[in-house]
């Protein structure tokens, strides 16, 4: 019982009064009777409040809704349901024993109960780093209205959640895929400049139709101007290899570039899975590991989001040489390769770019890299101390160096996703869609 029960701070205030009554009562002799009834107030009123409150073994019940699963980079919910089977309404503190890798040391949500309701509420925790998240106890600190003292009770104590790469929004992008659009700063439409040879039906002319595809037997009829649709090419392989090296620790808004191109990944495996593609993916550093091969089978998203989840690494020095080789020897038929790295300057890009074109010649090959969200910030604002012209002129060279490695890439026919952190999985995603649609692979 005595491990249970805490004083509050009504207590103690109560005492310093009674204690400030006794003071008086030396210049005031009148007033120690005072003083005397107002302490075995408080006494009594601490042994009620016990009673109420220890009286009823069950007078709390309470539990935590967890989710399966966290997604990583995400604002996860976790619900409490807490029930009061007191007779009284009470003050309820409700203290989560959260995972440690939150360092959040404060938490604290009060809550007022009426006798024989429930109070329902969440709140949201957001992982940075993928891996096993453990919740200690469930702690409520029941108080009746006295509210000299409080009654704590336990909860679901050591309870594990693994922090998977960010699945929450999957949802979204299917939609927005589906729509062929993306919202980032407006709306991008991407019009279809190929197709294939699997025709589908004969449809009325639009603007923006491929005039190769009129149908002219079928525009005599009909006095309009019909055209042949054709089947967007299905079954192509969409192969991810991530960069698991000493360029990707780099962190951004608390995650690092390696986490935000695991949470691309999966977004855009579960894009090419609906569309019809098979989906592969690989990581790389020294070696390369994880390694899927490209299919369209029931089970190959959680295939890919098992291996995400298991993406161990050193940082150590990327070795494109090994990746080459491997890329050579494992992927035999063209396929589109979504390389996801970091180069910050362009004799970065140099000492691979003979690797990289070793790749591009038998796959179509598109190189993922980030925009340093800081340069962006010193670039943006209208300097006002030499300090800042400085970091301003240091910034655009950073930026013209990143500008220059696009342009070296293009000139052997790699394509590139330039993009902020934040963006990456929207531009990854309107990338695939693009090439899709252009039916360059």
């Amino acid at each position: 019982m005595l491990k249970n029960l805490y004083i509050n701070n009504r207590f103690f205030f109560a005492l310093i009064g009674v204690g400030i009554l006794y003071v008086l009562a030396f210049f005031f002799p009148i007033l120690m009777v005072f003083a005397h009834i107002v302490l075995l107030l408080c006494f009594l009123a601490v042994m009620i409040d016990g009673l109420l409150l220890f009286n009823q073994k069950d007078g709390i019940l309470a539990q935590r809704i967890l989710p399966e699963k966290l997604s990583n980079g995400d604002e996860n919910p976790v619900k409490i349901d807490i029930k009061n089977n007191y007779s009284f309404k009470i003050n309820a503190k409700v203290i989560d024993e959260i995972p440690f890798q939150f360092q959040k040391r404060d938490f604290l949500i009060t809550k007022q109960i009426e006798p024989g309701k429930n109070s329902y509420f969440q709140y949201t925790l957001e992982p940075k780093e993928r891996g096993e998240y453990n919740f200690g106890s469930l702690n409520i600190f029941a108080a009746s209205p006295i509210g000299f003292i409080s009654k704590r009770f336990r909860f679901q104590k050591d309870a594990v959640l693994p922090s998977y790469p960010s699945f929450i929004h999957l949802r979204k992008y299917e939609l927005m895929a589906v729509q062929s659009e993306f919202l980032l700063g407006g709306i991008k439409k991407i019009r279809k400049l190929g197709h294939t040879m699997e025709f589908e039906q004969i449809k009325e002319y639009v603007p923006g139709d491929d005039i190769r595809t009129i149908n002219w037997k079928a525009t005599s009829k009909t006095n309009r101007l019909m055209v042949n649709q054709f089947q967007d090419e299905k079954s192509q392989r969409i192969f991810m290899l991530i960069d698991t090296g000493r360029t990707m620790k780099m962190p951004f808004k608390g995650l690092s570039l390696l986490d935000y191109s695991i949470n691309a990944a999966m977004a855009l495996s579960h894009i090419i899975l609906k569309k019809g593609d098979r989906a592969g993916m690989m990581t790389f550093s020294k070696k390369t590991e994880n390694k899927i091969a490209a299919e369209n089978k029931s089970g190959q998203l959680k295939k890919i989001s098992e291996a995400l989840y298991n993406v161990n690494t050193n940082f150590f020095e990327s070795d494109f040489n090994r990746l080459y080789q491997d890329v050579k020897y494992s992927i035999n038929q063209r396929s589109l390769i979504l390389l996801f790295t970091n180069f910050e300057t362009l004799d970065g890009l140099n000492r691979q770019l003979k690797y990289l074109r070793g790749i591009a010649k038998n796959h179509l090959l598109v190189v993922v890299f980030f925009k340093n969200s800081e340069l962006q910030h010193f670039m943006n604002k209208n300097p006002e101390s030499m300090q800042e012209i400085y970091d301003e002129i240091i910034a655009e060279k950073f930026e013209f160096e990143k500008k220059l490695i696009i342009q070296e890439l293009r000139k052997y026919g790699i394509y590139t996703v330039y993009t902020l952190p934040e963006n990456l999985n929207i531009d990854v995603i309107n990338k695939y869609l693009e090439i899709k649609a252009r039916g360059i692979l």
